[in-house]
């Protein structure tokens, strides 16, 4: 396989500019949008591992940081940006509408991995712009911040990976796929905790959105949860 070329680039939102890294291989088909959360950033090592697992799939990705270098910075002593889902959300959409816009990327459709607060952001856009986001996919997210409104109104199949142990953040996401009407998944990863550090753990959770993204499913599939082994 050929080296992976990454692509720094920069996005322009209002009065602003978010950074990315854009990775595409050769043939891809799809290309996913990484929201991050909960004061991360686009260098945070377990997005980047699936992200590569995503690149060896031959799907493109764009590891994105949703705040500014200032916002960043003013969030890490106030907390202040972090839960603010309606603008993680419109950056998001924006990169969204950036790949669109791009001759390597326009008419590919686009996939949302959201982390933590950034999987509320990633179900917000996709209610907001359901035209081209293929599928989503959250980790240990928080989808139900992005509102029971938000929730209904996606189209786009989403799957919920929660660690086994941990029972609060899995709580939540069973009342967030009981409020979608689009197909959707639970899926535990037993044994893991919130961030997927146990062995194993982040390497399903990458098989499972290389799968979700890659065949999404029409229909929505069984409500119980599912474990992966």
């Amino acid at each position: 396989m050929s080296a992976t070329v990454v692509h720094e680039v920069a996005i322009g939102v209002p009065e602003q500019e978010v950074r990315g890294d854009l990775v595409l291989p050769a043939g891809l088909s799809c290309v996913v949008v990484f929201a991050h959360g909960s004061g991360s950033s686009r260098f945070s090592p377990r997005n980047r591992a699936v992200a590569s697992a995503l690149q060896e799939a031959g799907l493109g990705t764009l590891l994105l940081d949703l705040l500014t270098e200032r916002e960043e910075r003013l969030d890490a002593m106030t907390g202040d940006f972090r839960f603010d889902i309606g603008l993680l959300a419109s950056r998001l959409a924006a990169a969204v509408d950036w790949l669109g816009n791009r001759p390597a990327t326009a008419g590919l459709p686009v996939g949302l991995f959201g982390a933590s607060t950034g999987a509320a952001a990633a179900v917000r856009a996709a209610a907001e712009g359901p035209a081209r986001v293929r599928a989503v996919v959250s980790r240990g997210g928080r989808p139900d911040l992005a509102g029971l409104e938000a929730l209904g109104r996606v189209r786009a199949p989403v799957l919920l990976l929660v660690g086994g142990h941990d029972l609060e953040v899995l709580r939540l996401n069973r009342a967030a796929a009981e409020a979608l009407t689009a197909p959707r998944r639970v899926v535990v990863v037993p044994g893991a905790g919130h961030l997927f550090e146990e062995p194993g753990a982040l390497e399903q959770v990458a098989g499972a959105a290389c799968d979700w993204f890659l065949d999404p499913p029409a229909t929505t599939p069984p409500a119980k949860d599912a474990d992966l082994c």
